[in-house]
């Protein structure tokens, strides 16, 4: 995949090629982050070569995660030097990444990325730009597709790294992160350092089994390698391939997605007959679109949180999915929600106990204000509106409550001849069943009188013979 002696000022043309071909240093200012290793070391020597092509300022930002005591401290150092002897202004600074990561109990590899984004990111604001440019190479690449695969993170996996891309940071913000030696492998980076005498840092924590990375850097491209020499191409190529399809499918997702979705706060609902016509691929991207936009990234998807997902879609209303961050995928009539809540969605607040109601008067109850009116039948309008309903005086009463549903309720719904069961009422409705609970019930002493905003009861209906009529209005309040 290399050559055994490259030539510096080809790798140098090779990376301002990427460079220009993707766009990576629009910016009058760049932060490069240098660890101090050979890739970031070579990147920062080949910018600095091209700044002027590409009229830009560097800023070097180096972060001490003090996981390797005198080793760490040295690293520091040696970037503070190479800044000073480039003549480029530094920020370097220390973070407690082992505090990090106890406190928000991560792994010490995801403390860390973490914590050197984060930082990334506050150095870029601080010189008035929004993009850094990482050492990340070839070799890099492969390795992000193997951890992909292996966790099972499905097409997007594989694509591996970009040329850019955007971090968000947990805490809000976000980075755009440009890796332009992605076109040179390792060994080609360590020569340019070698054949220039840069002298580079080498961190032993590279050599540890530990990082799933190592392991596959270590141990499993070895490996592969022993059944297929050529297997970094192979896996660089169905990359390339997953990235063509992928860029295919955000396309199409784009163009679909006001049509079949709607965002509602923290959740997500999708049309369920045009998302069950869509072809079985743009349906995983959507969900997947979706768990994004919910929560922030795609760290912790993997592919068996959109196949649960996908397996249900088939399954009656009632039907939940759990799936990480707290989320929720439900099956509703004509939706699937995705939420934290499916009752987040419900056009009702939440209604505890019985409330008797002043007629003719205002009564206020938990979220609602109840409004009742006595009014002769020739000053009825029509409706604009489903918690607007009308009565006849003498048979609804004037005894009646707010209250919610209860085991064995039974009405009798404006047009039938025989009372139902309430259940099966609001099933036949299609109401989600995390809004049942909710919705108020007004009753008489004799029996539900209406179920508010969906139907009232035959037996109070306003009719010819009726001499007066009760106007009861719900409007949701503040309380």
């Amino acid at each position: 995949m290399t050559e055994k002696r490259p030539d510096p000022d080809a790798l140098v043309a090779r990376v301002e090629g990427f460079i220009r071909e993707h766009g990576l240093i629009p910016e009058p200012r760049l932060v490069v982050a240098v660890s101090g290793g050979p890739d970031s070391v070579c990147l920062l020597h080949i910018l600095c070569k091209l700044r002027d092509k590409l009229g830009t300022k560097l800023h070097v930002a180096h972060l001490n995660h003090q996981l390797r005591g005198a080793e760490s401290e040295a690293d520091a150092e040696y970037v503070a030097q190479l800044a000073r002897k480039l003549d480029l202004p530094a920020t370097i600074e220390r973070r407690d990444v082992k505090a990090y990561r106890a406190e928000q109990r991560l792994s010490l590899e995801e403390a860390a990325r973490e914590v050197r984004y984060t930082f990334l990111a506050q150095v870029a604001e601080s010189i008035g730009t929004d993009r850094v440019a990482v050492g990340h190479t070839a070799d890099d690449h492969i390795e992000t597709i193997l951890m992909h695969l292996i966790r099972g993170s499905g097409t997007k996996g594989l694509r591996g790294l970009l040329p850019s891309s955007r971090w968000q940071s947990p805490a809000g913000g976000s980075l755009i992160i440009a890796r332009p030696l992605l076109p040179l492998s390792r060994e080609e980076t360590a020569l340019y350092c070698q054949q220039l005498e840069l002298e580079p840092r080498l961190d032993a924590s590279n050599l540890s089994l530990s990082p799933l990375r190592n392991r596959i850097r270590q141990q499993l491209l070895p490996l592969l390698r022993s059944y297929n020499p050529r297997v970094a191409e192979a896996l660089l190529r169905t990359a390339h391939i997953a990235a063509d399809d992928l860029a295919f499918l955000e396309e199409e997702a784009a163009r679909r997605w006001d049509e079949i979705t709607r965002e509602q706060g923290k959740s997500i609902t999708f049309d369920k007959a045009k998302f069950l016509e869509l072809p079985p691929a743009l349906k995983r991207h959507l969900l997947r679109t979706a768990l994004e936009k919910l929560l922030g990234t795609l760290k912790d998807v993997e592919t068996c949180h959109i196949e649960d997902m996908m397996e249900a879609l088939s399954k009656p209303a009632g039907k939940k999915i759990i799936l990480l961050g707290g989320l929720v995928f439900s099956i509703q009539y004509d939706e699937y929600l995705l939420g934290p809540d499916p009752a987040a969605l419900s056009p009702y607040p939440v209604l505890e106990g019985e409330f008797a109601l002043v007629i003719p008067g205002k009564t206020e109850l938990p979220g609602w204000q109840v409004t009742a009116s006595i009014i002769g039948r020739e000053e009825m309008k029509e409706k604009d509106n489903d918690f607007t309903a009308y009565f006849d005086l003498d048979k609804v009463g004037r005894k009646l409550l707010v209250r919610p549903r209860r085991p064995g309720d039974r009405f009798q719904p404006l047009g039938m001849s025989q009372p139902k069961k309430l259940n099966e009422f609001m099933i036949d409705r299609k109401i989600p069943r995390p809004w049942r609970g909710r919705i108020p019930i007004v009753c008489s002493p004799q029996h539900i009188v209406w179920v508010a905003g969906w139907q009232i009861d035959e037996r109070v209906k306003v009719t010819e013979t009726t001499q007066k009529v009760l106007r009861l209005e719900m409007v949701r309040s503040a309380r």
